[in-house]
Order: structure tokens, then C-alpha cells, then sequence
């Protein structure tokens, strides 16, 4: 069994800054890529940033510049450190990833998400 933990959400004021973590856990055999999504209230969940297991990324528009998300390979472990946020960053964030277990059986699997709120 895997599972994605997040942590890191909070309340925060404009401007501020934020690191959210997502620890992969269980029978992994390999981790492909890991990104960050988010869904703001009434919106679509969209693609934050994403990255391979070489360490190829990509961020949405809205985010360039802003976060990054770097990634400890031996930890299963990715991070969202989050700069000069912005009320439009207010969401619940997903952590994902693409893994094989040691069943052979590759899948997505989510984080249970963790909220984020850019208010002053």
C-alpha cells in the first residue's frame, strides 16, 4: 500500500511564504514524476509545478518566478517552498506522483491535500 502525506498549509499574509512537504510511503518501487496541483474554491484542479525523477521541471504561469519544487529522491520526498504568495495562491493543494510498487503495478496516486490561505 502507498500513500502520499502533505504538510504545510496554513494561514498566511500576502507576500509571505510557505513549504509545503509530500512523503511517499509503502511498498515503492520507483517514483516517477512528482507534481503539486491545487483547486481554489469554485475552480478546476490545475497543475502547480511538476518534476521528473532526473529533476526536469515545469510551473505553471501564474507561479514562474514564485515556487519551486525541489526533490530528495531518497526521501520520497518532494517540497512546495512557496514565495510572495498571493490571495489567488488560496487553495487546497494535492501532492501526486506516478509509482511502482514492488508488485510491479505502476499508478497516480493524491495526497490527501492541505489548504492554503493568502489573507491578511
Amino acid at each position: 500500500q502507498v500513500q502520499l502525506v502533505e504538510s504545510g498549509g496554513g494561514l498566511v499574509q500576502p507576500g509571505g511564504s510557505l513549504r509545503l512537504s509530500c512523503a511517499a510511503s509503502g511498498t515503492i518501487c520507483n517514483i516517477n514524476a512528482m507534481g503539486w496541483y491545487r483547486q481554489a474554491p469554485g475552480k478546476q484542479r490545475e497543475l502547480v509545478t511538476a518534476i521528473t525523477s532526473g529533476g526536469s521541471a515545469n510551473y505553471a504561469d501564474s507561479v514562474k518566478g514564485r515556487f519551486i519544487i525541489p526533490r530528495d529522491n531518497a526521501k520520497n520526498t518532494v517540497y512546495l517552498p512557496m514565495n510572495s504568495l498571493k490571495p489567488e495562491d488560496t487553495a487546497v493543494y494535492y501532492c501526486n506522483a506516478g509509482i511502482s510498487t514492488a508488485l510491479g503495478a505502476s499508478s497516480i496516486y493524491w495526497g490527501q491535500g492541505t489548504r492554503v490561505t493568502v489573507s491578511s
